[in-house]
């Protein structure tokens, strides 16, 4: 009995792994038998020209911390428009390096860390105070800049960046310099080289 019991058993055993269902596909399996399943095809016709796609193009604009750490008298004239809220074209830059030149200098530029001689907030009225650091000497220059009536023509110019020689010639006529940079005649054109402040200026 013990012997048949034994047959029968095993009997059972191969039954039962001949009847036994397959393993479910893996995920990849899945994923090949939907793409196959799903795939799809496009016709080119003959002769077809490609074409090439351009994409825009992407810049930076230089940020508060990026132009004092860049520390020359082009970073401080544009941080000047920066705060004064003035587009950072080419002939905004262009007057205020001219115009930090004829105040100080280009190898001076920094001096008083004034580089305007600008007396808003600077302790001199008469433009001869100076700042603790040339980012507080910028903040005070465009605050200066609305803060005149007289310099509105200014304003005005740096706003719309007008030609260079439209708002020079609004700086000549305004107050900033009781000189007036003798209607032009003391103010050079020639291009402002980029000098670099010394350590501690910022």
């Amino acid at each position: 009995m013990l012997a048949v019991g034994a047959g029968v058993a095993a009997v059972s055993l191969v039954a039962l792994t001949v009847v036994a269902p397959p393993a479910p596909p893996t995920r990849g399996e899945q994923a090949d038998a939907f793409l196959l399943k799903n795939a799809q095809s496009v016709a080119v016709p003959e002769g077809l020209a490609g074409s090439v796609v351009s994409r825009d193009a992407f810049s930076a604009t230089a940020g508060y911390k990026s132009l004092s750490a860049g520390g020359t008298n082009h970073d401080w004239a544009k941080l000047v428009l920066l705060y004064a809220k003035f587009p950072l074209s080419e002939s905004n830059v262009t007057v205020f390096t001219r115009w930090m030149r004829q105040e100080n200098g280009t190898d001076n530029w920094w001096n008083r860390n004034n580089p305007l001689n600008n007396g808003w907030g600077s302790g001199g009225g008469s433009g001869l105070g100076s700042y603790a650091n040339l980012d507080i000497a910028a903040q005070n220059a465009a605050k200066a800049l609305h803060g005149n009536p007289g310099y509105a023509a200014i304003v005005a110019g740096f706003e719309s960046s007008a030609p260079t020689a439209q708002i020079e010639q609004a700086i000549w006529a305004s107050p900033w310099a009781t000189s007036h940079y003798a209607n032009g005649a003391h103010w050079s054109s020639r291009e402002v080289p980029v000098v670099k402040s010394p350590d501690g200026t910022w």
